[in-house]
C-alpha cells in the first residue's frame, strides 16, 4: 500500500509486523531518510523485540544505498541511541515500539545531536518519498551514487553508562537496596552496565531480555504492570523500585512503602536539583503536570516554563529557552547536558544521588515535592470532542474567579483547582486531568465535569460508563497524569 498514514505517527513511526511494517519497507525508509537529512553517515540502533534486528539492518542497507555510512550499535536502549547520536554528531535511527505488545515495531528519528524528527521536522517528507516509491509498479531501493556506503557496528553501552555517571555525583551516597523491574525490555540490557560499582544492592526482575514479553507489558503506565515490583520491594524492604518501559526511555519510581511516585513529584525533585548545579535556569514542564512543580522550581531560583504535551513541544522550548531541564507527567525528563533528548536513567540516578545523599526514607524526601490531590488522566469516549468540550467550557468558564486557556485543549483554572481537557488527535476521546488543593475538592470537580462529558447530546444516546477511564501511573492518585 502506498498509503502509510496509519504508521507514520505525529513523532515517529509505528505499526504491526510484519503487516504495516516489514524489512522491505523499513529499506524503503531508509533510504527517504538519508535523503531528507542529506546525512553523509547515520547511526542505527535496535530493541530486543524479535523483529527488531532485521529491520534495523534493512534500514541500513537503505541507507547505504543513497551513499551514507551506517553505523550499526545494535541492541540499545532509546536514550543510548541518543547519546550515540549526540556523541557522534549523526543523524539516528531506534528501531522499537517502546512500550506497545511485541506485536508491534517502529522506528523513532533524529537528526545529529538527537535533535527530533517530527511530522513537521522531516517525518511528513520522509513518509511522502517512501509512498512514491511503494506508488510504483516495482518499488525498489536503488543506488543513488556509484560509491554506496559502508556498515559497521559498534558498541557503545559503556561510553553511555559512563557520560550518565559523569552527570551525577553518586561517589558519597550510602548503599541502598533498589529492586529493579526491566519488563524483559532494555533496561536488562542498560541497568547492570550502569549500576556496576555503585553503592547499590540491586535485586533485578524480569532483566531476561524478551520481546514477547512473558511476564507483563513493558508499560509501567499501566498499574496493572506495577504489581510485581510492588510486592517485591516490600518483600525486600528495599528503599526504592524503579520499572523502565520497552525502550528504557521511561523510568517510573516505586517508594519503600510499595506506593508509586509521581513523575510529577519525580519533575519537581530533578527540576531542584539541576538549578542547584545552574543557578537560575529555566525549566520546562508541560501544562498538565502538577502545580508543585512551577512552584518548587521558583523557590529554588529558577524560571518555569509551560508547554503542550508531548515531547515534540517541549524538545523547541528546550533548545528555543536553553532550558536545563525538562519534565512531564508521562515520565518522560530532557536535558540539556543529554542534548535536550530524553532519558529516564539519568532521571533514575538523580533519584538515587538524592535518596542516598540523606538518611529519610523516599516518601518523606519526595512529600514536600507532592502537594495536591490529582486524578490521574482520565479518558472518554465521545461522538463530538468539540461538542463536548463547549459544554464544559459553558459550564465552568464564567464562574467567578475563573480563567481558560487554550494552550493544549481546555484548560480551566480557579483558585484551589484546575482542569485540562484535551482531544486525542487519533481517537474519539476526551481526555481529562484535574488537581486541586484537597482529595474532596478534586473528586467534587472531576465527577462534576466527567458528567459534563459523557452526558449524552440527546435523549437517546447511550451514556458512557465508567469503562472509559483509561490507567493512571505511579503516584496518579496525587496528581495529574498525561502521555
Amino acid at each position: 500500500m502506498a498509503d502509510l498514514s496509519q504508521i507514520v505517527k505525529a513523532y515517529d513511526v509505528r505499526g504491526l509486523y510484519p503487516d504495516q511494517l516489514d524489512d522491505r519497507l523499513a529499506e524503503l525508509f531508509g533510504g527517504a531518510f538519508v535523503e531528507v537529512t542529506e546525512a553523509r553517515a547515520i547511526v542505527i540502533g535496535h530493541d530486543m523485540r524479535p523483529s527488531s534486528p532485521g529491520l534495523a539492518a534493512s534500514f541500513a542497507r537503505g541507507a547505504v544505498s543513497r551513499g551514507a555510512d551506517a553505523t550499526i550499535i545494535g541492541l540499545c536502549s532509546t536514550d543510548q541511541l541518543y547519546f550515540a547520536s549526540g556523541d557522534m554528531g549523526l543523524p539516528g535511527a531506534m528501531f522499537t515500539a517502546s512500550h506497545n505488545p511485541a506485536k508491534y515495531n517502529g522506528i523513532k528519528l533524529c537528526r545529529a545531536g538527537a535533535a527530533p524528527v517530527g511530522q513537521d521536522t522531516g517525518l511528513a517528507e520522509i513518509r511522502a518519498r517512501v509512498e512514491a516509491r511503494l506508488a510504483e509498479e516495482a518499488p525498489q531501493v536503488e543506488p543513488a551514487s556509484s560509491s554506496p556506503g559502508t556498515i559497521t557496528e559498534r558498541d557503545t553501552l559503556s561510553d553511555y553508562a559512563a557520560y550518565l555517571l559523569s552527570l551525577v555525583d553518586l561517589s558519597e551516597i550510602r548503599p541502598l537496596k533498589v529492586v529493579v523491574d526491566a519488563g524483559n525490555g532494555m533496561g536488562g540490557h542498560t541497568v547492570p552496565t550502569v549500576f556496576a560499582g555503585l553503592p547499590l544492592d540491586l535485586v533485578p526482575m524480569y532483566f531476561e531480555l524478551d520481546g514477547t514479553f512473558p511476564n507483563h507489558e513493558a508499560n509501567p503506565l499501566d498499574p496493572k504492570n506495577l504489581v510485581d515490583l510492588q510486592a517485591r520491594v516490600l518483600a525486600e524492604g528495599a528503599d526504592l523500585g524503579l520499572a523502565f518501559d520497552g525502550d528504557a526511555d521511561r523510568c517510573f519510581v516505586v517508594d519503600e512503602r510499595g506506593e508509586g511516585v509521581s513523575p510529577s513529584a519525580i519533575t519537581a525533585l530533578v527540576a531542584a536539583r539541576e538549578l542547584a548545579k545552574h543557578p537560575g535556569g529555566t525549566i520546562i514542564h508541560n501544562l498538565i503536570t502538577s502545580w508543585s512543580v512551577p512552584e518548587v522550581v521558583k523557590e529554588h531560583g529558577g524560571t518555569p516554563v509551560r508547554t503542550r504535551v508531548g515531547h515534540s513541544f517541549i524538545k523547541q522550548e528546550m533548545a528555543r529557552t536553553g532550558a536545563v531541564f525538562g519534565g512531564e507527567h508521562s515520565a518522560h525528563y530532557y536535558f540539556r547536558e543529554f542534548w535536550n533528548a530524553d532519558t529516564g536513567m539519568l532521571a533514575a540516578l538523580h533519584v538515587l544521588a538524592a535518596l542516598g545523599g540523606q538518611p529519610g526514607t523516599l516518601s518523606a524526601l519526595v512529600a514536600s515535592y507532592d502537594r495536591y490531590a490529582g486524578s490521574g488522566e482520565i479518558n472518554s469516549t465521545v461522538d463530538d470532542q468539540a461538542a463536548r468540550t463547549a459544554a464544559v467550557r459553558e459550564a465552568f468558564a464564567t464562574r467567578e474567579g475563573v480563567t481558560t486557556d487554550d494552550l493544549d485543549g481546555l484548560t480551566i483554572t480557579a483558585k484551589d483547582w484546575w482542569f485540562n481537557l484535551r482531544p486525542s488527535n487519533t481517537e474519539p476521546l476526551l481526555r481529562l486531568n484535574v488537581e486541586a488543593r484537597n482529595e474532596s475538592l478534586m473528586t467534587k470537580i472531576r465527577d462534576e465535569t466527567l458528567t459534563l462529558i459523557r452526558t449524552p447530546p440527546t435523549p437517546s444516546a447511550a451514556t458512557p460508563t465508567p469503562s472509559d477511564t483509561t490507567p493512571t501511573p505511579p503516584g496518579g492518585h496525587s496528581s495529574p497524569s498525561g502521555v
